[in-house]
């Protein structure tokens, strides 16, 4: 879907930020912020919210883990998010459309649709919510917030659904270190996360 057409699911950043935005990783709150999210939620063009900090455009962002071994992914040349081409991910997420949401429930709803959009597994799905993730580095992390979610695979049969956009293989965290500068800012923030025993 072209990004001037797309309606993405939004939050002003005064409802989300009623005290002043926080950065990093945060764990505190969570129902609250789920609470914003779920009651306080509405669509907008993505080409009209893609460079407005007014407003926060919400992002699941679900880790994989299964034996001690994360999937980290890598965005090829013909991904369709031109800034972050090149980048490592640990994460697996993207925007919450309109359609999305089958259970009227924006979070678990464009989680499970992200998920099944981006990768093919065929286990368990039970993720947990770790935090919320919000930092401003870059133009486009300042105008999303993640919503990290851990999902503990009980097998490792994964595997990237568009090869042509993404690649993808399960390694430890000490295996992927390697790779860590050249990781998009928000998975340097969970890679520290979890690489100190916090999840």
């Amino acid at each position: 879907m072209r990004a001037a057409a797309e309606e993405v699911l939004c939050v002003r950043s005064e409802d989300m930020f009623p005290d002043g935005a926080w950065h990093g990783f945060v764990t505190e709150n969570l129902d609250r912020h789920q609470s914003v999210i779920r009651e306080r939620h509405f669509f907008k063009p993505r080409a009209e919210v893609e460079n407005d900090p007014s407003f926060q455009q919400i992002i699941p962002y679900v880790v994989f883990r299964h034996g001690g071994r994360y999937l980290l992914t890598h965005r090829l040349r013909a991904s369709s998010e031109r800034r972050l081409r090149k980048q490592y991910s640990l994460g697996v997420g993207g925007h919450i459309n309109p359609g999305d949401l089958d259970a009227g429930d924006p979070i678990l709803d464009g989680l499970k649709r992200e998920w099944q959009e981006e990768v093919v597994y065929d286990g368990r799905f039970e993720a947990t919510l770790l935090g919320f993730l919000n930092e401003d580095s870059s133009p486009v992390s300042k105008v999303h917030l993640g919503v990290v979610f851990l999902v503990e695979g009980d097998t490792p049969n994964i595997r990237i659904r568009e090869t042509d956009k993404l690649a993808g293989e399960l390694l430890t965290l000490e295996e992927m270190r390697m790779y860590f500068l050249a990781m998009e800012s928000w998975s340097q923030i969970v890679y520290e996360r979890l690489a100190s025993g916090e999840s």
